[in-house]
């Protein structure tokens, strides 16, 4: 008996997942626990296994296209079993019997869901709807998988790219994000050149030690300090209770850039890690986010999130909260200034921080004294030696 073989609850709240890959092929013998398909969920990519052995039958869904928790993916016949077919249809006439073609497929769609499909050249035939019945949805038409191509259209030419794997994710976060939260912006500078001076004499102690030292996990030591007197930052809403959870650990997120978007890896227990074990584990985390080998479990569970754009770059920013944490600090380009040092004009190595905020945890009087904090120990980085336990 041929077994329905459907995309599995992946945890964390997830839906659906996009059908990257198949791994496997119509009338393959698979074992047991082999993987037959890599999805790509709002986390990350993963490959999903087969329940038993047997021959793989039907492949009910296409590369590209979204499949929810409990949709078919592929049906499973036994070793000793072939692939089931439905049988033929017949029609009787007056020379006998013949074939009857193949059902067409009834397109179920709102004369909006047409109009916007002839707009974007979208073949309505093409695409399994999700809305009642069947029906096709403007959100459908979103997830159609379309080769990009240049069109005239309104005013000049365009170029159709779908919006799908870790940019529909951003996409749909980002939004989720602003909606949910009361974002404010504040800003500082701080003059860090005595930590420049720092990092490139213990350069080589790290190295030796198998760890790039960069300015990012001296970023995380001093924010991780500054939490602990300015803990309503290091925090999420309960909407339901209506609490706020102050978090008594520091999981901090770290934005990290890839050729498929922004990712957010998770470094944990950051007040029981040195700088030195810091910058081991944002290199190995980044390498993995970017070859999208990283797991979910290592993009989840984040208090406090931190976003080093200054270098691609940037100066200052207004960085979205990754929600669900009330928090993010934004790192801008570090740059030669001039500054006043010591009662005298110097050039001195000025780096920007912005920090956004949700304004329904805590106030802009408590933000501006965490930034303060955050720079106090930037500019002189002997205070996170004599403060840490």
């Amino acid at each position: 008996m041929p077994y329905d073989f459907k995309l599995p609850d992946l945890g964390e709240g997830i839906t659906e997942a996009e059908l990257r890959r198949w791994l496997v092929r119509e009338g393959e013998s698979v074992r047991e626990h082999q993987p037959v398909a890599e999805v790509e969920t709002d986390k990350a990519v993963v490959e999903v296994p087969s329940p038993r052995a047997g021959k793989v039958g039907r492949l009910a869904r296409r590369e590209g296209e979204t499949v929810r928790v409990g949709e078919t993916l592929f049906t499973i016949a036994g070793e000793e079993e072939e692939p089931a077919a439905p049988p033929p249809k017949v029609s009787v006439g007056i020379v006998g019997e013949l074939p009857e073609a193949e059902e067409e497929h009834e397109i179920l769609a709102t004369p909006q869901v047409r109009k916007l499909a002839r707009e974007r050249g979208i073949d309505l035939r093409e695409i399994r709807g999700s809305g009642p019945r069947g029906s096709i949805i403007p959100e459908d038409l979103e997830k159609t998988v379309l080769p990009a191509k240049a069109a005239a259209e309104g005013f000049g030419p365009v170029e159709r790219i779908p919006l799908r794997g870790v940019r529909r994710t951003i996409a749909r976060n980002v939004i989720a994000s602003q909606r949910a939260t009361a974002f404010v912006t504040g800003m500082e500078e701080a003059d860090i050149t005595e930590l420049w001076t720092l990092r490139q004499r213990e350069q080589p102690e790290a190295e030796a030690r198998g760890a790039h030292l960069t300015f990012l996990p001296v970023f995380i030591k001093a924010v991780q300090h500054a939490l602990r007197e300015h803990p309503y930052l290091n925090a999420a809403i309960d909407d339901a209770a209506g609490e706020i959870i102050i978090k008594k650990h520091y999981h901090f997120g770290i934005a990290v850039e890839t050729p498929d978007g922004l990712m957010v890896p998770v470094i944990r227990d950051v007040e029981k890690k040195s700088i030195i074990e810091l910058a081991a584990e944002v290199q190995e985390l980044g390498r993995k986010a970017r070859e999208r080998t990283i797991t979910l479990d290592e993009m989840k569970g984040s208090s406090f999130t931190l976003t080093n754009y200054g270098h691609f770059g940037g100066i200052f920013a207004t960085p979205i909260i990754n929600w669900p944490d009330v928090a993010i600090l934004g790192f801008g380009r570090i740059a030669d200034r001039p500054w006043v040092h010591r009662g005298e004009i110097a050039i001195r190595k000025i780096l920007p921080l912005s920090l956004t905020f949700d304004h329904r945890v805590t106030d802009g009087a408590d933000a501006a004294a965490f930034l303060a904090q955050v720079v106090r120990y930037l500019e002189d980085p002997a205070l996170l030696f004599i403060e840490s336990i």
